[in-house]
């Protein structure tokens, strides 16, 4: 796959006449996880979503680099922009009485022409999804029998299995325990680092920001408030002032990371008594 990137310029986002996203222009770029951060309604996910084309553009355009060319997304059709990026969604399909396998290799239908068998290079793409994302030895159960964390790691595949240059993914560690959070953090620098895949990502926790994201955007009310590497975005005045209550931020001598810690009520209430 070669190297590509998607860059939106001056997007402007709305449901019916309301307008929701107000000019925002970022880029997801090759080898690196460009995250997108802000309070519930900021209008993150309406955000990817416009970049996977499941949300219309009022005014902007969003465009692919590829092979040293610039295309504007809307000028393929839907097969040719499903070959160059894929969307994990927040909302999924349940199928039944399919293994996991078979799920999987729903991700190779845009190489493939209708109704003909899957190809030696289909396989390998499958096989190299099911690995990456610790699926494989799950490949041959049914998917109705899966957890939610194991299943959400199968839609992963499936994205994976599409073999685009550009990941997007809408809040992925929702919904897992510890360790499957973590096994997804460190799948996406993997895909960033050794597969020089461009990711973008929603996100709510800004702990996982800060642990794998290279590029931040932080959005208020629609609009981009910042962007740049964590510890540019991640400032105690900006962050408490978006997210409505004192943040407080810090770098962890232990790893370099920046850490955000927010106060509840009860805690500010007992450190103003001390």
């Amino acid at each position: 796959m070669n190297a590509t990137a998607l860059t939106a310029t001056d997007l402007n986002l709305g449901y019916d006449r309301t307008r929701v996203v107000h000019d925002v222009s970022l880029s997801i770029t090759p080898g690196r996880v460009t995250a997108l951060i802000g309070p519930n309604g900021s209008g993150k996910s309406t955000v990817l979503r416009s970049l996977a084309r499941l949300h219309p553009i009022s005014t902007g355009e969003v465009t692919i680099h590829a092979d040293g060319t610039d295309t504007p997304s809307s000028a393929l059709t839907a097969k040719e922009f499903a070959r160059v990026v894929t969307l994990l969604s927040q909302s999924r399909p349940h199928p039944s009485g399919v293994s996991v396998r078979e799920v999987v290799a729903y991700g190779r239908h845009p190489h493939r022409k209708r109704f003909a068998a899957l190809t030696d290079a289909d396989r390998a793409s499958i096989d190299q999804a099911l690995e990456l994302t610790g699926t494989a030895r799950m490949a041959d159960r049914p998917v109705d029998q899966l957890s939610g964390g194991e299943l959400q790691r199968v839609w992963l595949a499936t994205c994976l299995a599409q073999d685009t240059g550009v990941l997007l993914l809408d809040e992925p560690t929702n919904h897992l325990d510890l360790r499957y959070q973590a096994e997804i953090l460190d799948l996406m620098r993997e895909l960033a680092e050794d597969h020089d895949t461009a990711i973008g990502v929603v996100l709510h926790d800004l702990g996982h920001a800060a642990t794998v994201a290279d590029h931040v955007v932080l959005l208020e009310q629609g609009r981009i408030r910042s962007a740049g590497t964590c510890e540019e975005v991640f400032t105690a005045e900006d962050l408490t002032e978006v997210y409505g209550l004192p943040i407080t931020t810090r770098i962890d001598e232990d790893t370099g990371l920046v850490r955000v810690e927010a106060l509840p009520k009860r805690r500010r209430r007992a450190a103003a008594t001390r």
